[in-house]
């Protein structure tokens, strides 16, 4: 894989949920050791994503030392609105993400329209944001609509993360 990796003139190597290696178990700690591994020997810039990192046991022992030597962490906030060059940016993510549904009756710019209240709903979460379009897309599919309105959206039911957001009351979710 290494070589591959060289030979292709691979930049840049995204490895998502890191949170969940535990170091103190033999299939982490192996796991742990092969990404450090790869990292010594691929000329490129590895990005490990994860939440709460520190209170993982990836950075705890003489393993997670080791790890925790070799990293920077930086720690993301949820995308503000408070701005024009905010704005700018959550209506850009919310295009994307609309981009990619493929709904018959589903008249495109129609989320990028509820920007604000899709903001407001998940509290510029971009995980938050996704579930609750998803969510909204397969209900939409299962009732036979094939669009997204503001209204089923204010229906379907937050992630955790987003409740505790707390959004005025809402009506009746679906589920």
């Amino acid at each position: 894989m290494c070589d591959l990796l060289c030979e292709l003139g691979t930049q840049l190597v995204l490895i998502d949920d890191v949170h969940l290696l535990d170091t103190q178990r033999r299939a982490g700690a192996e796991t742990s050791d092969q990404l450090k591994y790869l990292g010594e020997r691929i000329p490129a810039t590895f990005v490990y994503s994860a939440i709460d990192i520190e209170t993982s046991s990836l950075l705890s022992g003489v393993r997670g030392a080791q790890i925790a030597g070799r990293f920077k962490i930086f720690r993301h906030h949820p995308l503000a609105y408070a701005t024009e060059q905010d704005r700018a940016v959550w209506d850009d993510l919310v295009w994307a993400m609309e981009n990619l549904l493929r709904l018959r009756a589903h008249r495109t710019g129609t989320l990028v329209t509820h920007a604000a209240y899709l903001h407001a709903s998940t509290g510029g979460r971009i995980g938050s944001l996704s579930h609750l379009i998803r969510e909204a897309a397969l209900i939409a599919i299962t009732e036979g609509t094939e669009r997204i309105t503001k209204q089923l959206l204010s229906e379907v039911e937050l992630d955790a993360a987003a409740e505790t957001q707390a959004r005025p009351a809402r009506p009746a979710r679906r589920k």
